[in-house]
């Protein structure tokens, strides 16, 4: 059995030729996988839309009725750095049901990935970096209102701070927060997450993985999450436009390897999510298909 993939085409809204996010990236991925030999047509579950109960569950009502209807002040829409159209609204809910869908899936499988998700900067009152919704953070309260889980764990390895989610779970034990992130790179005024490792720029892939080596798997033996959702982002790379980080595409997969294994082999379900990338359309696509690759290697290591 290969682990489920969670994807809907919508996810690739049309934006202007010149905006420089990489929407096409979640099209061109999902056909990677299947070019790679990574996933079959099979494997991959489309999600559901958010409905507003759950995203209330985070986000504040006045807020994302005015992202949906277009209303959300100039300010407020320069901060998030999106247009807000009617296909990037409607691939903004989906989005987040699919994190919430990733979530279940690897409840039930131990493993399931999500070709989207990682809006780590989203507040509950406002949008920023590129992220509407924290999806995460929706899919957390989701699971713990539902009593689906106990306990839970945000790995965000991002070469951004999960700024949001930490700022989100401050008061909340039952989702421990983990950021792992370049120092001096956006944001620059950073939440306190339960744990925090703040980077220097420019670091390897050794010395990156030495840094997470031990950190993760004590962490997960210290907390013992009923489930970990592990946002996988890409721009630790060196060719990163937005990194400041150094690692290669070998550092990248056996970064997700470490992670991946550590909750496997403790039998504690992980779901991920593709997280950050800023490069020219083919190398990042290669470099986001990575974490799917870890995933079917450590599904058939484990015997998912």
């Amino acid at each position: 059995m290969r682990p489920p993939f969670v994807y809907h085409p919508a996810y690739s809204a049309p934006l202007p030729s010149s905006h420089r996010f990489p929407m096409a990236k979640f099209r061109l991925l999902h056909q990677l996988l299947q070019d790679q030999g990574l996933a079959n047509v099979d494997q991959f579950v489309e999600p559901l839309p958010a409905p507003r109960r759950w995203l209330e569950l985070v986000h504040e009502p006045r807020y994302h009725r005015a992202f949906a209807r277009g209303e959300l002040s100039h300010q407020e829409q320069r901060r998030i750095g999106l247009p807000a159209t009617t296909p990037l609204v409607q691939r903004t809910w989906l989005a987040v049901g699919g994190t919430v869908l990733t979530a279940r899936l690897a409840l039930e499988h131990g493993l399931a990935c999500h070709l989207a998700g990682g809006t780590h900067h989203a507040y509950p009152d406002h949008g920023s970096g590129f992220c509407i919704f924290n999806d995460c953070a929706v899919a957390a309260r989701v699971l713990l209102a539902e009593s689906r889980v106990q306990q839970l764990m945000v790995i965000d390895l991002d070469v951004h701070q999960g700024d949001a989610t930490a700022a989100i779970f401050a008061d909340e034990p039952r989702v421990f927060t983990v950021s792992v992130h370049c120092q001096s790179n956006f944001p620059l005024r950073k939440q306190c997450s339960d744990v925090d490792l703040p980077l220097d720029d420019g670091l390897e892939d050794d010395a990156y993985l030495s840094a997470i080596g031990d950190l993760i798997p004590n962490l997960l033996d210290q907390v013992r999450p009923d489930l970990v959702l592990y946002n996988a982002g890409v721009d630790p790379h060196r060719d990163d436009r937005l990194g400041k980080l150094c690692l290669t595409s070998t550092g990248l997969l056996n970064r997700d390897r470490l992670v991946l294994d550590a909750c496997l082999r403790r039998s504690i379900p992980v779901a991920t999510v593709i997280g950050g990338g800023y490069d020219d359309l083919n190398p990042l696509v290669e470099r986001h298909g990575l974490v799917f690759r870890a995933a079917t290697e450590q599904a058939r290591l484990h015997g998912l």
